[in-house]
């Protein structure tokens, strides 16, 4: 797993820059409805919250669980690989959801 304060920098930069777009996109957009534009934003600060809560887990077992050193860091290795890959996931389907609002909330381009 990747250091935890950089993950959690990176979930932090990610979500601002999705709200940011939001601003953005609220304020430059003609006949845009600014509520639900508040809504994406007010989404993006939750997820943001839980995926950096999801960052901060520990391994709950110690070296004496097992027979070596060697099986502990195995073991302890594994769980954090299965943390991370299901905080990709998550981040992945929730940032996906977030950019469909968006998307739908742009105006379509008159030919």
């Amino acid at each position: 797993m990747a250091n935890k304060r950089d993950l959690k920098k990176a979930i932090r930069y990610a979500c601002g820059d999705i709200a940011g777009e939001c601003i953005f996109a609220e304020n430059t957009i003609e006949g845009t409805d600014v509520a639900a534009w508040d809504q994406i934003i007010l989404d993006v600060a939750l997820l943001q919250e839980e995926a950096v809560n999801r960052v901060s887990v520990s391994f709950d077992k110690v070296p004496r669980d097992f027979e070596n050193k060697k099986e502990y860091n195995k073991a302890r290795r594994t769980y954090f690989k299965a943390v991370e890959k299901a905080l990709a996931e998550y981040m992945r389907t929730e940032t996906e959801q977030v950019v469909a609002a968006m998307n739908a909330l742009v105006p379509k381009a008159k030919k």
